[in-house]
């Protein structure tokens, strides 16, 4: 019996030196629990940012192209002719933008006069002249300077001067005449004559027809430069193009309403 009850207490109490009982395997659970929970609270951030920020940068970039995509917005950027000059050169094929293309008859008259005896006898003169089909194309240089001005609806567009390729003679339908001839003349060197200065007179005949293409072209830009804004701009729709050639005077300022007059104190 009394060694039973010796087995009993041994069983009971701990011998001298054995470790005591300990809470540290709960803490460290806790500590797990919480760096777990952190862990997972900055991956969802993280994933949460992630999604955020493409949508943004596509907000940025929707707000963008709405900006490009307005007149008033290009303007301020100040991308407008540089986009106009792409778009004319695509639709033209060229840096020319040909707006017109007049087919002329021609006729062109040269007097040859001559003396002999040291200008004392003037030989009779001798009328010859030239007549053929003549095609004049005009058109405006790209690479020279275009200036946009918005004014309201309207976009003002001063463009270079207006100019000509070399005039294209119909050599086929080219005929030379004797109008007024003498015997006292050699009529071949007169025709000589005319033939050499035919493309000087073509060039000069081409500039003095520039009056007659003027409108058309002025006419023909507008529109184009309408049919540029509508396709560039979401709002280009909404705009009209005025078209000033470079050489031209400005157009006058709008006159100032006068001011009405102020009525007379009452007496």
């Amino acid at each position: 019996m009394a060694f039973a009850g010796a087995a009993r207490y041994h069983d009971s109490v701990a011998e001298p030196g054995s470790p005591r009982p300990s809470h540290w395997p709960w803490a460290l659970a806790a500590a797990a629990v919480a760096i777990v929970a952190i862990l997972t609270g900055g991956v969802l951030y993280v994933f949460r940012s992630a999604r955020s920020l493409p949508a943004e940068l596509a907000e940025g970039g929707r707000q963008a192209l709405r900006d490009l995509r307005e007149v008033a917005a290009a303007f301020r950027t100040g991308t407008v002719t540089t986009t106009f000059r792409s778009y004319a050169t695509e639709v033209s094929g060229t840096t020319r933008l040909q707006f017109a293309e007049l087919r002329q008859e021609e006729l062109f008259e040269r007097r040859d006069s001559e003396a002999v005896l040291w200008g004392a006898l003037v030989l009779p003169e001798v009328v010859v002249e030239a007549r053929a089909p003549v095609t004049y194309t005009y058109f405006l240089d790209l690479d020279k300077e275009w200036r946009f001005r918005l004014e309201g609806r309207d976009v003002l567009v001063v463009v270079p001067g207006v100019e000509w390729n070399r005039p294209s003679v119909d050599v086929s339908a080219l005929r030379y005449t004797v109008r007024e001839g003498s015997v006292f003349r050699d009529e071949q060197v007169a025709l000589d004559r005319l033939r050499a200065e035919l493309t000087p007179l073509l060039e000069r005949r081409a500039r003095e027809h520039v009056p007659l293409v003027r409108e058309t072209g002025r006419r023909k830009v507008e529109a184009f430069v309408e049919t540029w804004l509508v396709q560039r701009f979401g709002d280009g729709k909404d705009y009209r193009a005025r078209v000033r050639f470079a050489d031209e005077p400005p157009e006058p300022p709008a006159p100032t309403p006068a001011a009405p007059p102020r009525a007379a104190p009452a007496g």
